[in-house]
């Protein structure tokens, strides 16, 4: 066991720098946990980090790993009498600033980690830890979410809006979704009430809405100005195309003004991830899984990431 595969990329640039590697299992700490990981899932995060769009915070040290969430079993508990035990099937979160899921094994701390849910295979499961936290936070958290109000979910086929679609009814709100032409029934299945094409669709004719969970970036403006008197938005997304001017707006709708929109930045810990299993166990929520791949195929997996029109997550089987 002292060799395991890994996703690994010795530059930036496209998904064909994406290549399977053999290294070293990592040697968990005394505080760790060493995890076999049976699949981990692709977020857009890793995309713009393999792109090199990130490079001031990742540096210019290669080679880099990939992977954020994942679901596994475990092979050495940490130490202390609190954690998961060996032989527990577990999901959970790297750290960003150790991201590397796309890998055999990873030494994670428990505080990061949350029993699976019962019955739910692992492969699927990954595609949930990180997605299914950050609705959670959205909506229940930092939006506040009440039974009867309207709530608009703009990019409802993702990966983090299918989780919100889901959770969004789960908590008793009426959905709107905003999705491509080809995935409306898609959102309707999950939950929506009403579905729309975004393409097709302009922001003033949807009505006014409670609540308003954007996953895109783009375009704030016109569905901020959908919200009611007190009504909340959250954006988890910055415009790619244009960073800094998002950046600067979503700060100033932060501080000025009525109809703020909130932005957080997802760090889930033990308690939220173990929330997350309680709502999948209830059967709130599911994963909702587009393709699995072969870790050899990691570069295939981000470049259908990148091509967009995904329902719910592409998930990197390892085992």
């Amino acid at each position: 066991m002292s060799k395991m595969r890994a996703a690994r990329y010795d530059r930036y640039g496209p998904p064909e720098v994406l290549y399977e590697a053999t290294v070293p299992v990592p040697v968990a700490k005394p505080e760790e946990a060493l995890v076999r990981v049976h699949a981990a899932s692709v977020n857009g995060g890793e995309l713009a980090m393999r792109a090199g769009k990130l490079a001031l915070l990742g540096g210019r040290n290669f080679p880099k790993s990939t992977g954020i969430d994942f679901a596994g079993e475990v092979v050495t508990p940490a130490s202390g009498p609190a954690g998961p035990k060996a032989g527990d099937r577990v999901w959970g979160v790297m750290p960003l600033r150790r991201i590397g899921s796309a890998a055999e094994f990873v030494a994670v701390e428990p505080r990061r980690l949350a029993l699976s849910p019962t019955g739910l295979d692992l492969v699927p499961a990954a595609a949930l830890p990180g997605v299914g936290t950050t609705a959670i936070t959205a909506l229940r958290d930092k939006a506040r979410l009440q039974p009867g109000e309207r709530l608009l979910v703009r990019g409802a086929s993702g990966g983090v809006g299918s989780v919100a679609v889901q959770l969004g009814r789960a908590l008793g709100a009426r959905v709107t979704a905003l999705a491509g032409a080809k995935n409306l029934d898609f959102v309707r299945d999950l939950g929506a009430e009403e579905a729309f094409d975004y393409a097709t669709t302009e922001p003033a004719g949807l009505g006014a809405f409670d609540v308003v969970l954007d996953t895109v970036g783009t375009a704030l403006g016109p569905y901020r100005r959908l919200l009611t008197s007190r009504g909340r938005m959250v954006s988890i997304s910055f415009d790619p195309g244009h960073v800094l001017a998002s950046a600067v707006y979503l700060l100033a709708t932060t501080v000025f003004g009525p109809r703020r929109v909130r932005f957080f930045s997802g760090n889930p810990t033990h308690k939220l991830l173990s929330e997350l299993t309680g709502y999948v166990e209830s059967g709130a929520l599911r994963p909702v899984v587009d393709t699995v791949f072969p870790l050899a195929d990691i570069a295939g997996a981000h470049r259908a990431l990148e091509a967009g029109g995904v329902r719910g997550k592409h998930v990197v089987q390892v085992v």
